[in-house]
Parts: C-alpha cells; sequence; structure tokens
C-alpha cells in the first residue's frame, strides 16, 4: 500500500472515531453545565406528559382566596401540581433560613418580612441571593390591605377627642393603656375600666410587627428613614416598653385575634391592630352583639402587599420555575383579582376597580363601618436589618418582667 493511500485512510479512521465517541457521549446530568456552556437565560418549560410540583409557601391571611384560585388553577393546568403550605410570615422565614422550609414560591404578608429573609440569607457568603431583582421570578405584590384600628364606636370618640380630632394617635393610647386611672384618664367611663389594647406577637404575626413600626414612627414623626439608631435611643425604648405592657395578650394569629374580639367584645379588647381584610371578614358578625364595631384608620399606615416571589434556591429545578410563573400570573390575572374583592382585599392590579356594582363588594357595603376607599399616608419599608433589630429589641426589652 502507497504511503498517500496509508494517510488517507487513516483521516478517515480518526474521522470514524471522532463521530463514534460524540454521538455516545452522554449529556451532562441535569442542572450540570458543561464547561463553556453558558447558563439558560430562561426557565425551560415542561415536557409534555411532565408534571411538575410546585409548592407555595403562603401567610394564612389569604388563605381563602388562595385556595379558591388554586383549585380552578388545577383543572386548567393538570401539568402543574399545586402543594399549599400556609405559614405566618415570620414563623415562614425563620424556616427557610433553617431550611426546614423549600418551597418553590413564597408569599409572606408583606415586603418589610421578605427583606428581613433577603439580609438574613445573604450572611452567608457562599448562597446567592434568593430572590431575582427583575422579572417575573422577582418579588410582585398579589393583593394589598392597609393595617387599621377596630375599635367600639363608643371608646373610639373618645380616642379620637383625645387625639384632637383627627386619626386616633398612638402618642394618646401609649397615655391611655398607662394611666392608672383607665378610660377616665382621657375621658371616658370609669364602668369601662382600664384601657384594653390588642395586638398580635410581633415575632409570630406580621400585623404585630407593623404595629410596632407605625407606632415607632409616630414617636420620631417620621414617615420612614427608620435606623437602628433611632431603635436604641433609651427614651423610646422607655416609652415603647409602656405601651407594650397595656396590651393585654399578644396572641400569634391575626384572624384568632380578631375573631376574639367579636366573641367577647369590650370585656377583652377595646381596640385592635388588625388587617383590613380580617377587619371585613369580621365586622358584620360584630353588629348587634356589644355595640358598633367599626374600622379607624391611623395617621400612616402600612400596606401588606403580599409580595410572591420564585425562589432563586439550589432546590428549584428550571422546570419549577416556569411552572411556578405560570401560577404567579394566573394569581395577578384580572379575573383572579377582582374575585380577591370579595375576600376583604383590595386588588394589587391598579386596573381593577374597588367600587363595583356587586352589592356584596365590602368597599360599598361597609363604608357605614368606616370600610373606606381611600387611605392615609403610607410608610416607607425600612430596611431588613431595621426589622431584625427592632423584633431583638421588643424580645429582651419591650416586654422582659411581663
Amino acid at each position: 500500500m502507497t504511503p498517500k493511500v496509508l494517510i488517507v485512510v487513516g483521516l478517515f479512521l480518526a474521522l470514524g472515531g471522532v463521530l463514534y465517541l460524540t454521538s455516545n457521549r452522554e449529556p451532562p446530568p441535569r442542572g450540570v453545565q458543561e464547561a463553556g456552556t453558558p447558563e439558560p437565560t430562561s426557565p425551560r418549560p415542561p415536557r409534555p406528559g411532565e408534571v411538575v410540583d410546585v409548592s407555595f409557601l403562603y401567610s394564612t391571611e389569604k388563605k381563602e382566596w388562595v385556595e379558591a384560585a388554586a383549585e380552578d388553577f388545577q383543572k386548567q393546568h393538570p401539568h402543574i401540581r399545586l402543594k399549599l403550605v400556609g405559614r405566618g410570615s415570620l414563623e415562614a422565614a425563620q424556616a427557610i433560613l433553617d431550611g426546614r422550609e423549600q418551597p418553590t414560591v413564597w408569599s409572606p404578608a408583606d415586603s418589610a418580612v421578605l427583606r428581613m429573609l433577603a439580609s438574613d440569607w445573604a450572611t452567608d457568603p457562599e448562597r446567592k441571593p434568593l430572590f431575582a431583582e427583575e422579572g417575573e421570578q422577582a418579588p410582585r405584590p398579589l393583593v394589598i390591605t392597609p393595617l387599621v384600628f377596630v375599635v367600639w364606636e363608643d371608646r373610639a370618640e373618645v380616642l379620637r377627642k383625645a387625639s384632637g380630632g383627627g386619626a386616633v394617635s398612638w402618642k394618646v393610647l401609649q397615655k391611655a393603656v398607662t394611666s392608672p386611672q383607665g378610660w377616665p384618664a382621657i375621658g371616658g367611663k370609669p364602668e369601662w375600666g382600664f384601657v384594653k389594647l390588642g395586638h398580635t406577637d410581633p415575632t409570630r404575626s406580621n400585623s404585630g410587627l407593623q404595629a410596632l413600626l407605625l407606632a415607632t414612627l409616630e414617636y420620631y414623626g417620621k414617615r420612614g428613614g427608620l435606623t437602628v439608631a433611632d431603635l436604641l435611643e433609651p427614651r423610646y425604648q422607655d416609652w415603647m416598653k409602656a405601651l407594650e405592657r397595656g396590651v393585654t395578650r399578644f396572641e400569634p394569629s391575626t384572624g384568632t385575634f380578631m375573631a376574639d374580639m367579636v366573641r367577647f367584645g369590650p370585656s377583652r379588647y377595646d381596640i385592635a391592630v388588625v388587617y383590613e381584610n380580617l377587619a371585613i371578614a369580621q365586622l358584620s358578625h360584630a353588629q348587634g352583639r356589644w355595640g358598633e364595631l367599626r374600622v379607624y384608620y391611623p395617621a400612616l399606615t402600612l400596606w401588606s402587599d403580599h409580595p410572591a416571589a420564585v425562589l432563586q434556591a439550589d432546590w428549584v429545578t428550571p422546570a419549577q420555575k416556569a411552572a411556578a410563573v405560570e401560577w404567579l400570573r394566573y394569581l395577578q390575572s384580572r379575573p383572579v383579582q377582582e374575585r380577591a374583592l370579595s375576600f376583604g382585599f383590595r386588588p394589587a392590579d391598579p386596573a381593577v376597580p374597588l367600587k363595583t356594582d356587586d352589592p356584596e363588594n365590602p368597599f360599598t357595603k361597609l363604608a357605614a363601618h368606616g370600610v373606606r376607599v381611600d387611605v392615609p399616608p403610607v410608610a416607607e419599608v425600612p430596611d431588613g436589618p431595621v426589622v431584625r433589630d427592632l423584633l431583638t429589641l421588643w424580645q429582651r426589652v419591650l416586654t422582659s418582667g411581663r
């Protein structure tokens, strides 16, 4: 055989070997990229016939709305299997941080808790950010509701008069609950006894945390910009400690707390700090039992914006991310947003009107009981470290000796 023929045969053999190795090489494991291969820019949609599990960890205040939406969603999207897990926002944040919960999507009651978890998560430099900064996987509100006072009307008139005729003031409340004279100290009836204020445990329920934030902001005359240094000021700590000593009990759940106010009347609570949607759900049950129960909006409130985010954690697969985005699109769709009204929520979609022709619309039906469309100025949500330090202060200082 001539040298030229040998060279040609050798080239054909080498080419055949390369083709054989290329066609028989196994693809890399799922989720592992080959060297030099760029990361995928978008989640992989589920393959035909594939069922994808999506765990949705959400705050319990929106339980009825979420469950109603999930039932319809599952009928329309059989390729996605939803697992609904209801938890208090602060409890859920700690469970994610500890690894006890590994959801696909998380929706706490408000952005303050979400920011706190993001801050706590980032203390480990080996972790990548837990939430996307932009796009459909980033935190976006589902429904919104402000924090309100719920007060028996005769008590509310005394509080408003003591507050100068305007909104119920945290400073007047602090004076009222700390006075050994009780209601007569601010012009109330002696038979009402001591002023009984209620809010939830801020380490377990988000409405309790919001109550602390609003009282703190009013003390400093701020709408935002709260700092850790503000929390360390001794006079502020004394003021807040006296206020918290006037709280009858710290319930773990806002829903249970609101139901108890209706069930036991002013013998248990004169005034409560709750979410507007829960007040709406209970107002009709209260009338005719202990007098008139009404909603009052503080001079400065906070939104519970119920943000939802797809977690950017290593336990969430690309297919789960795609399915989760589909679920969130459904929750943010016009019909589901409109349905939120019947559960006492304000839709996050600004195109959905609050007042409608529906006679059962709570923003029309309950206007006589203080429910209103317009809200007072809304406070700025503080940074995560400020929220964390406020909770630490409450546990170490404000409730010590109770």
